[in-house]
């Protein structure tokens, strides 16, 4: 579940939900979830997660609580996480607990994505992958020239839809240390996006779907192209964490994605 964001509370605040935010805002040792972790309560709802289990039970109960009864002050709740409390984490917490306002939304913390993903295709792994990426706090620009291809209704809001042609174009405007996936539906449009891709060569991430043969063309003709072989090594072909197996694209989608967290890790 994503944490909370600044459009969920100010549309909570603007209906006249009252509500109560509970940010993490110490944390020593092993615990469920880090600081500056949100989860915001209402009387008859929550959205985002302070890590589950009894803490978070007994966190959405306080928050009723000082819901029901209308307090307005700040509430520190320092909470060691062990057998008493139905957590073996271990470490120890501290839970601030306070009544959304106005204030509170114009100072929601945006944070910075864990990458920025430039996705070229929109056919079956495509959605896929961005129906996973919408969990994660990243950003995704995704790229097709067929309007048609995109799914209709709203993306999720870390999701930038963008329709364009010539499709390579659009490589230009990403930014150095931003990664790139190409899936379309054209061999010479992935060759047109990845000699694009490979030129500005200050990608953090490139990966081209496609098996060991098709990587094997695609090099040779990259080389003929002026693409010099340090380049190609940085290229990922075939995709997906290792070990992982299976072509239906629930099965890449979250292969690619894992693969993606662990570069945005190094």
């Amino acid at each position: 579940m994503h944490d909370p964001d600044r459009a969920l509370a100010a549309a909570w605040l603007a209906a006249g939900r009252r509500a109560m935010l509970v940010e993490v805002v110490s944390a020593r040792g092993s615990v469920p979830r880090e600081v500056g972790t949100r989860m915001l309560v209402a009387a008859d709802a929550v959205a985002g997660t302070i890590g589950g289990g009894h803490l978070e039970w007994q966190a959405i109960a306080r928050a009723r609580e000082r819901l029901a009864a209308g307090e307005n002050a700040a509430l520190d709740w320092a909470v060691a996480l062990g057998p008493s409390l139905g957590q073996c984490c271990g470490g120890a917490l501290t839970l601030r607990f306070m009544p959304l306002d106005e204030a509170m939304v114009g100072a929601w913390p945006r944070p910075a994505p864990l990458f920025t993903l430039h996705l070229f295709g929109a056919g079956h792994v495509g959605r896929a992958l961005v129906r996973v990426l919408a969990e994660l706090p990243c950003r995704v620009v995704w790229v097709d020239e067929r309007e048609a291809e995109f799914p209709p209704g709203p993306l999720a809001p870390n999701v930038e839809r963008v329709c364009v042609e010539p499709v390579e174009a659009e490589v230009s405007n990403g930014h150095a240390g931003d990664a790139y996936l190409v899936l379309t539906h054209s061999h010479a449009l992935d060759l047109a996006l990845s000699q694009a891709i490979l030129k500005r060569g200050d990608f953090g991430w490139f990966g081209l779907i496609g098996s060991a043969s098709k990587r094997a063309r695609f090099e040779h003709r990259l080389r003929e192209r002026g693409v010099d072989d340090a380049l190609l090594a940085r290229m990922v072909c075939p995709i997906g964490l290792p070990g992982i197996e299976g072509k239906q694209p629930g099965v890449i989608a979250v292969a690619v994605a894992t693969q993606l967290l662990l570069h945005a890790g190094r």
